[in-house]
């Protein structure tokens, strides 16, 4: 039969694809066709029926092959066409036929599932040419024209409408035509579908240390030498014996994924058990079961079949794509180890340092709360840029290792995704914003307290000072009374104890705003203030007893320069500072002459810093502005507590003094003005 003669043409001892059929209608000789793809899968596909040559081709002798007097020979002599190795080779060739069949259907049905498609009998449902284009689309991804009729015609038509799309994709088809695929033709219908295997996927495959000249069968042979190199019993030369017993398959995939596959039980099975096994896993993954067990434990595997098989596992295995980066199956488990490490410590490191920045207490201490300012600083222009870096590692290594997890190598615990490292990142800066809003602004409150503690401390020595000049003079009038000589420095002495009280006024205003901003030094300041005002109030005693021995000294203006002293002191210290302070320094009450106010001074005005003051080589341009800011802000607090604790007067003359304090405050607002607009100036360069 005709079907017999097209199974004949597989035979390993003839070419691959080629076929001699002889026409059952006409009676015409021999037509010898074949058929080559422009994938080059091996020497033995670009072939050519040779012919004239001294001794006869294998299979030439079959008694198709023969002329017609040696068949009727060998009818009269044996009464049989075929001699036993002829029907053993025919059963060699229906088998390959076969497996070669059942393997192309089920390869074709994978990519027809995804346009929803399915074949049966792959002779049959490739007649019309429909499913031979939806296949062409599937592949290639292009949208081919086709037929809708039903007739002879109509299936013609689809079906060179394929084979000529397969040729201007540079695939060769020798002497195949429409008709044999409409008509069912076995042989042809077989070498079709392979010359589409090897251009759509054989093809493709590429291998490390592959060179220009191999096929793709040699590159795929080379792929699965490389990736079950160093498996004990497992040995990759060709793609038929060498597969029979499984190991081969299962190595494969044990290589990708370890945790699916027992080396040491695939060492001691059966053939049909690793086989099972094997294709059972790689189904599992995604590979069609295009083989069954029994189809490769035969003496000689359908070499074909194990191709398409295997080149289906290749491009089901991740690979890492040329140009890029990647991990090859052996170093998978060393950068997941890797990563996992990285991620856990950066995970710590964030969550120790979120902690430690949403911590709120702060040390009191201008000293300590600098440290810790600047040690904020460090970690943020040291530490976070090498966190940072660190992270951007964790992100390149997950996209090498993403593969591997998409394949299932890797199951990624949850807080593991690098998208987990940056939420946590997140928060860590937002700590961070939040502890330098709170830090910074008390930071610049300290320092302007510390300036304040140093105004007071300068203050208590210019007072100290006044008070040591005061006692001189008042031992030298001492000396001369006692020697009844008229004393010289009684006025002198009244001008060094009023400015030792304006020096007080100003320093209780300034222990005020040290208390209230919990200074920790302001206890000291305060005893040493209240030192000061003890001398003042001593020396003033002293000033009584000493003049007031003196004949010309008993005058009503001394006495009364005396008590404008007590009074205007003792009126300068708030409730809440005197009961930080020694009582007692109430003296008797009185006004003050003329003669004496004279020697009095204006309030100790505090003018508000120029920025050119504050100009700093370790400070940025931002920092001196916000400290510029925050100076003229004290400076309107500072104001506004002498304002509300100024006095107005109980005589005309201290009311004009006040009034002359007033005016000193008017004039230094007045300036403040200028001020602000340098501030305005400042805000306009920062945002």
């Amino acid at each position: 039969s005709s079907s017999t003669l097209f199974i004949f043409s597989s035979l390993s001892l003839y070419p691959p694809f080629s076929f001699v059929s002889q026409s059952s209608s006409s009676g015409n000789p021999s037509l010898h066709c074949s058929m080559s793809s422009s994938a080059d899968f091996s020497d033995e596909d670009d072939y050519s029926v040779k012919s004239g040559s001294a001794s006869p081709a294998p299979g030439d002798t079959l008694p198709w092959n023969l002329p017609r007097h040696e068949r009727s020979k060998r009818k009269i002599q044996g009464g049989s066409v075929l001699d036993p190795a002829e029907r053993a080779v025919l059963r060699i060739a229906d088998e390959r036929d076969r497996v070669q069949k059942k393997t192309f259907t089920k390869w074709i049905n994978q990519h027809l599932l995804k346009v929803r498609k399915h074949i049966n009998d792959l002779y049959e449902d490739l007649r019309d040419g429909h499913n031979l284009i939806s296949l062409l689309e599937v592949l290639s991804g292009d949208t081919l024209p086709r037929e809708r009729g039903r007739m002879r015609f109509h299936r013609l038509q689809n079906v060179q409408i394929a084979l000529d799309y397969l040729k201007r994709r540079q695939v060769k088809l020798v002497n195949i035509r429409n008709d044999d695929i409409t008509d069912g033709n076995p042989k042809l219908t077989l070498g079709l579908i392979w010359t589409i295997i090897l251009h759509f996927q054989i093809s493709e495959i590429h291998v490390t240390g592959e060179s220009e000249d191999m096929t793709a069968k040699e590159r795929l042979l080379l792929w699965s030498k490389q990736i079950t190199d160093g498996y004990v019993g497992v040995r990759c030369e060709n793609f038929t014996t060498s597969w029979r017993d499984g190991r081969l398959f299962n190595a494969i995939i044990h290589k990708y994924r370890p945790d699916l596959v027992d080396m040491s039980r695939v060492s001691t099975q059966t053939n049909r058990s690793n086989l099972e096994h094997a294709f059972g896993v790689a189904e599992q993954l995604g590979v069609a079961r295009l083989l069954d067990p029994e189809d490769v434990d035969v003496q000689s595997p359908d070499e074909k079949s194990v191709i398409t098989y295997v080149s289906t596992l290749y491009d089901a295995f991740p690979k890492v794509p040329d140009g890029v980066e990647g991990i090859n199956p052996n170093d998978v488990d060393i950068k997941w180890v890797e990563y996992q490490n990285m991620i856990k410590y950066l995970s710590q490191w964030i969550k120790h340092n979120v902690a430690i920045m949403s911590d709120r207490s702060f040390p009191n201490s201008p000293v300590e709360l600098k440290a810790l300012y600047t040690q904020y600083l460090q970690f943020k222009e040291h530490e976070i840029p090498l966190k940072e870096n660190e992270k951007t590692k964790i992100k390149n290594l997950y996209k090498m290792l993403e593969m591997w997890i998409e394949f299932g190598r890797i199951q990624l615990p949850p807080g593991h995704h690098p998208n987990d490292v940056e939420k946590e990142w997140g928060k860590l800066i937002v700590a961070m914003l939040e502890r330098e809003k709170s830090l910074r602004p008390e930071v610049e409150r300290l320092e302007m307290l510390q300036q304040i503690a140093n105004r007071v401390q300068r203050d208590c020595v210019n007072g100290e000072d006044k008070l040591a000049l005061a006692r001189t003079a008042l031992q030298s009038d001492a000396k001369r009374l006692e020697s009844g000589i008229q004393f010289l420095h009684e006025a002198e002495i009244a001008g060094y104890l009023l400015e030792c009280e304006n020096i007080l006024r100003q320093q209780v205003v300034d222990i005020q705003i040290l208390l209230d901003g919990k200074f920790p030094f302001a206890d000291q300041l305060v005893q040493r203030v209240s030192k000061l005002r003890d001398d003042l109030l001593t020396l003033r005693a002293e000033c009584s007893s000493v003049y007031s021995k003196g004949r010309t000294l008993t005058t009503e203006q001394t006495k009364m320069m005396i008590s404008g002293i007590t009074q205007s002191l003792n009126s300068g210290f708030s409730q809440n500072i005197s009961t930080n302070l020694t009582p007692s320094y109430m003296g008797s009450g009185g006004g003050m002459d003329p003669g004496s106010l004279r020697h009095l001074k204006h309030m100790q005005i505090r003018k508000p810093l120029q920025k050119s003051s504050l100009a700093d080589p370790n400070m940025t341009e931002e920092e001196v502005n916000m400290k510029y800011v925050q100076d003229l802000l004290n400076w309107v607090e500072e104001m506004q507590v002498q304002l509300d604790r100024s006095e107005w007067g109980s005589d005309l003359p201290s009311v004009e003094l006040h009034l002359e304090n007033h005016k000193s405050v008017h004039r230094a607002i007045e300036e403040f003005q200028m001020s602000l607009k340098d501030a305005k100036l400042s805000e306009v360069r920062i945002f």
